[in-house]
């Protein structure tokens, strides 16, 4: 199951991705995944309206380095005229672009982007015609199931994507209704996987190594696309390669834990200086010691770490006492 993927001109060395995550995925964490073994990471969602606009933090987001690739840029809005120009803007930045077309959150929904256009077939049409003319670069969307649950909207949704141009199709089978509750239906991949040719991308509740096998096997989809299971655990992708090879799984220690909040912190500091560093770093931490025993007077203590130094005494302290 572990096996190369081809999106358009693209060929990945295999079928494990890091989803686009608003907040987290910044050059950083992508290359802690990648490292891990992730074969694409995506930018967090990058607003074509900012965009557009040459605004200096949403051309950030764009940040990457020669380690960092291949990338896919994701893009939101609701505009098919903006989402072309975008796309043609970010064309030397990636080696994808992907259309979001799922994000569930109020802010992002309340501007017709996101899972918003699961309301209006027509004009997803309109945006990936329109994009696919303005780029020759691999051209892909990540849905929902649709607006509300039972919608099935994701079935014209497919054909529309594969009628226009898209050379995958990223699922997350879930309403917008749902937002992340419930348990996704994965059933509707397989599904997807005998409506369409291009490529399906599986997402939705892939929290271990197990998740991701019991997911390709049972959907026959082409890839997965982990989203919050990598959040302090990067070695989902590491794992998961070891589990669909047949290999034993890697242990991994709260030693290794720490050794690799070290190095993202130090990352961190390098890309957006130590200040920043230090007070995105404190999330990060809560996910990394997700388990570790006393995990809830560690986070207190990573919660009041003022500079970098402080931080990496708690680190220290976390190695020295975690098992």
């Amino acid at each position: 199951m572990l096996r190369p993927l081809k999106i358009g001109s693209l060929t990945l060395p295999h079928n494990l991705l890091l989803a686009p995550l608003a907040g987290i995925t910044n050059h950083v964490f992508r290359l802690i995944c990648r490292q891990a073994g992730a074969s694409l990471a995506f930018t967090e969602m990058v607003s074509v309206n900012g965009m557009v606009r040459e605004g200096e933090k949403t051309l950030a987001l764009l940040a990457s380095s020669p380690d960092d690739r291949p990338l896919g840029v994701q893009l939101f809005g609701n505009s098919p005229e903006l989402l072309a120009q975008a796309a043609s803007m970010v064309k030397d930045n990636a080696d994808l672009i992907d259309i979001n077309m799922g994000c569930p959150v109020r802010k992002v929904v309340g501007t017709g982007a996101g899972s918003a256009l699961l309301q209006d077939t027509a004009r997803i049409a309109e945006i990936i015609r329109s994009v696919r003319r303005a780029t020759e670069l691999p051209l892909t969307i990540k849905i929902r199931s649709g607006w509300q649950c039972g919608d099935v909207t994701w079935q014209e949704v497919g054909r529309i994507a594969e009628a226009e141009g898209c050379d995958a199709i990223t699922l997350h089978p879930r309403s917008r209704a749902q937002m992340f509750n419930g348990q996704a239906d994965w059933r509707q991949l397989g599904q997807l996987k005998q409506l369409v040719k291009i490529p399906v991308i599986g997402s939705g509740d892939l929290f271990t190594p197990q998740d991701c096998q019991r997911m390709l096997k049972e959907t026959g989809c082409d890839a997965v696309m982990v989203a919050r299971g990598a959040l302090g655990n990067p070695w989902i992708f590491s794992q998961t390669c070891e589990l669909l090879e047949g290999r034993p799984l890697t242990p991994v220690s709260c030693a290794d834990r720490m050794a690799m909040a070290e190095q993202h912190l130090a990352l961190y500091s390098d890309y957006a200086g130590a200040s920043i560093a230090v007070r995105e770093m404190k999330k990060h931490l809560g996910w990394y010691i997700h388990g570790v025993p006393g995990a809830a007077a560690l986070r207190r203590a990573v919660n009041t770490a003022r500079t970098q130094d402080e931080l990496l005494d708690v680190i220290e302290q976390i190695r020295k006492t975690g098992v």
